[in-house]
């Protein structure tokens, strides 16, 4: 937590505050009985278990936009409310997407990498030869308010054409961009996919080895969604084996612990899930989440209620 955000906080309310270790299934269930209200971050695990008896917790006034770590079904079965945070998210993860894209395009890891270990030799014609963002084919797999970020950055910084993949229908674009009804043809169509879909059961597995190959092998892959949205074994086998051309992760299917394989893998840009991670964004966070926790406090209808 930020030193402005515990200051807001401790100035409402008593609190106790846990740094930088996640809740477990077992903690979280202990901590629904010890605490009226809980700010959960996206590692704990507030499974169905820990909502199960008669929690003194009543509000789970989450910090973050995705709530997939929540069983909300048995939150609103034990009478928890659930908030979130979500406009305050949009643009430092919408920045995330394109440091990535910048960085797995322009191979900048891999030549940053060479260089820290001594083996640069010098200027030459076909040094760690990248491809250029400036008029590519961006596709953008989820075109929510984040979505919507990304590819204003992707068509007015850059240039790039806009296609995407989105479950309902979008109409309220101020740039130029084609939803493709198909999931497939839209990785057909594109040249770097990004993915800024909400996590959870919907979603889980939407990438796999079959949208990886519609991709194709001079193409990029981009996720800042959930780490779970790609069957990362596929992932794996898909970069070894050129069926994609790279690809740049900041959320991982099981964090914090990171495939080995996926580390060694050629072309990829591994970011340890700093999409949010400035310190006016963790600070927005955090004082959305309290407002929240207020309105609630005093009987109110809190503003980012989810259940």
């Amino acid at each position: 937590m930020t030193a402005r955000a515990t200051a807001a906080i401790t100035a409402e309310f008593d609190a106790d505050f846990r740094e930088n270790y996640a809740l477990d299934a077992t903690q979280a269930a202990q901590a629904m009985q010890d605490y009226d209200a809980i700010l959960p971050t996206l590692g704990d695990a507030f499974t169905a278990a820990a909502f199960d008896g008669n929690p003194r917790c009543k509000l789970l006034a989450n910090f973050g936009a995705g709530f997939n770590h929540i069983d909300i079904d048995a939150a609103k079965t034990a009478g928890v409310v659930v908030t979130n945070t979500p406009e305050v998210v949009t643009d430092a993860t919408a920045d995330i997407a394109l440091t990535l894209m910048l960085t797995t395009l322009r191979r900048t890891s891999e030549a940053e990498r060479m260089l820290r270990a001594g083996d640069w030799v010098g200027w030459n014609p076909t040094q760690m030869l990248g491809h250029h963002m400036t008029g590519a084919t961006v596709g953008i797999i989820g075109m929510g308010r984040i979505g919507k970020a990304i590819a204003q950055r992707c068509y007015f910084g850059f240039g790039m054409k806009v296609v995407f993949y989105n479950r309902s229908t979008v109409t309220d674009l101020d740039f130029p961009a084609s939803q493709i009804t198909d999931l497939h043809d839209m990785l057909r169509a594109c040249d770097v996919a990004v993915i800024a879909v909400p996590g959870g059961a919907s979603t889980r597995g939407l990438i796999g080895q079959d949208e990886l190959t519609a991709l194709g092998g001079d193409n990029f892959l981009i996720n800042i969604a959930r780490g779970d949205v790609v069957d990362e074994g596929a992932l794996v086998a898909a970069l070894y084996a050129g069926t994609i051309a790279g690809a740049g992760l900041d959320v991982y299917a099981n964090e914090p612990t990171i495939p080995q394989d996926l580390i060694d893998a050629p072309n990829t840009t591994l970011l340890p899930h700093l999409g949010t991670s400035t310190d006016d964004t963790r600070t927005q966070m955090a004082l959305r989440a309290l407002s929240n926790i207020q309105a609630f406090a005093l009987g109110r209808n809190p503003p980012d209620r989810i259940v």
